[in-house]
C-alpha cells in the first residue's frame, strides 16, 4: 500500500505536474492546484536534455512531446563574424539512452498544456487560479486552506511552486536566492529554414547569443548579458533593445532578426541560483523543483532536474509503506547529491564567461553528461 493516500501538490510545472501524474498513476489521490488562471499562459521556450525526454516519457506524454517539439543532436559553436561561422559542431550526449534524442526544443506553453492534459486524464484533480493561504500540520497529515475559501485534509504537501516557493515561506525556511550576475533576453517567434538546432555565439559584446527550435514552426532565441535594471523599458523599447544587441550576430541571426516584431513575446530576467539544505521535507510537506534547487540555464539541466525530483518522489511514496525518516533520507541520497552537482555546474559556468576565464568546458560537461545519463 502507498505509503500515502492522498496528496495535494501546489504548483502544475514540471515538477508539480509530474509528481502529482506519477502519484496518480500509482493509485494516490492527487490534487493540484496552480496561482495562475491558465498554466500553459506563459513562458516561450525550453530545452530539454535527453534525460528529461526519459522522465517524459515515464510520464506518457513522449508522443505528444515528441510531435510538438523539436529534435537535435548536435549543437554548433558560431563565430561573432560577419558570416557567423561555423567553429565546432558538438555531438549532445543522449543522457536519456539511444532511443531517444540527444536534445529536443519545445513550446514551454505546449509542454504545459500536454502535462496538465495528462494529468487530468489520469484521474488528478486540477484546480487553476488557486493556492494555499494556511497550512497547519501534525504527525498524521495537513489542514489545508485555500484561497477561494475551501479547505482540505491530505497526507502530504508537495511544494513545487517556483523559485519564490510561497509553500517554502510558509514553512519559514529561510532560503537565499542570489543573482549569478548574468540577465537573458528571450523572444519566441518563428523558425527560419537556417535554424535546425542549437547555435551558440560567444563573444562580441554580449556573453551569448543563442537560438533553439521548438517545433516546424517556433524557436526561442536569447542574448545573455551583464545583469542590469531593464524594469523601466516599455515593451516596445525592450524588443529594440534585444534586436539592437543582436546586431554583432550574423548567419541565422540575419534571419532571427528580421521575425522579432512582437514586443508581447519578448522578456528579460537575470540568472539566479539556490540550493536549499537537506533535507527537503519539513515534517508531512516536501519541496521540490526550484522551490528547492535553481540554476542559470547554462547546461539546460533545470527542467530535468524537476522532473527526475518528480519521479523519484512518487516512486518513493507508492513504494514505501510510511511517511518516515527512512523515506526522507532515501530521497536526500538519490535527489541532493545529484542536483547540487548540476547546480554547481551551471554556476561554474557562469561564473567562467563573468571572470572571461577559458575554463575546462568540455570536461564539465562530459562529467554532468556522465551523472544524468543514469536514470535518477
Amino acid at each position: 500500500m502507498p505509503a500515502v493516500k492522498s496528496v495535494l501538490v501546489v504548483g502544475a510545472g514540471l515538477a508539480g505536474a509530474g509528481t502529482a501524474i506519477h502519484l496518480a498513476q500509482g493509485g494516490v489521490a492527487v490534487d493540484l492546484v496552480e496561482i495562475k488562471p491558465d498554466a500553459a499562459a506563459l513562458g516561450s521556450g525550453i530545452t530539454l536534455q535527453g534525460n528529461a525526454l526519459r522522465e517524459l516519457r515515464s510520464l506518457g506524454v513522449w508522443e505528444q512531446v515528441r510531435a510538438a517539439g523539436y529534435a537535435f543532436d548536435v549543437t554548433g559553436i558560431r563565430a561573432p563574424d560577419p558570416a557567423g561561422s561555423v567553429v565546432a559542431e558538438i555531438p549532445d550526449a543522449r543522457t536519456g539512452g539511444p532511443d531517444l534524442p540527444a536534445v529536443m526544443g519545445m513550446e514551454r506553453p505546449e509542454l504545459a498544456r500536454i502535462l496538465v492534459d495528462r494529468a487530468t486524464e489520469v484521474g488528478v484533480k486540477v484546480r487553476l487560479g488557486t493556492t494555499h493561504t494556511d497550512l497547519r500540520q501534525d504527525a498524521d497529515g495537513v489542514d489545508v486552506t485555500f484561497s477561494d475559501g475551501s479547505t482540505g485534509r491530505y497526507d502530504l504537501v508537495v511544494g513545487a511552486d517556483g523559485v519564490r516557493s510561497w509553500t517554502r515561506r510558509a514553512l519559514g525556511v529561510d532560503l537565499e536566492t542570489k543573482p549569478v550576475g548574468m540577465g537573458i533576453w528571450r523572444a519566441f517567434g518563428p523558425r527560419p529554414a537556417s535554424v535546425t538546432r542549437t547555435d551558440l555565439y560567444y563573444g562580441g559584446p554580449s556573453f551569448i547569443a543563442g537560438y533553439c527550435p521548438t517545433g516546424e514552426d517556433s524557436l526561442y532565441a536569447y542574448i545573455v548579458e551583464p545583469a542590469q535594471d531593464r524594469s523601466t523599458l516599455s515593451p516596445e523599447e525592450q524588443l529594440a533593445t534585444m534586436k539592437e544587441l543582436s546586431r554583432p550576430y550574423h548567419g541565422p541571426w540575419d534571419d532571427i532578426r528580421e521575425t522579432l516584431t512582437d514586443p508581447s513575446r519578448v522578456n528579460y530576467t537575470w540568472f539566479e541560483t539556490h540550493v536549499l539544505p537537506a533535507p527537503w521535507a519539513r515534517g508531512r510537506v516536501v519541496l521540490v523543483g526550484d522551490a528547492a534547487h535553481t540554476c542559470p540555464p547554462t547546461i539546460a539541466q533545470g527542467g530535468a532536474m524537476a522532473l527526475e525530483d518528480a519521479v523519484v518522489l512518487a516512486e518513493l511514496l507508492v513504494e514505501r509503506d510510511a511517511v518516515d525518516d527512512a523515506l526522507w533520507e532515501t530521497f536526500t541520497a538519490r535527489r541532493y547529491g545529484r542536483a547540487r552537482t548540476v547546480v554547481d555546474a551551471s554556476n561554474q559556468l557562469a561564473q567562467w564567461q563573468l571572470d572571461h576565464v577559458q575554463g575546462d568546458i568540455p570536461s564539465l560537461m562530459r562529467s554532468v553528461a556522465m551523472l544524468v545519463s543514469q536514470p535518477a
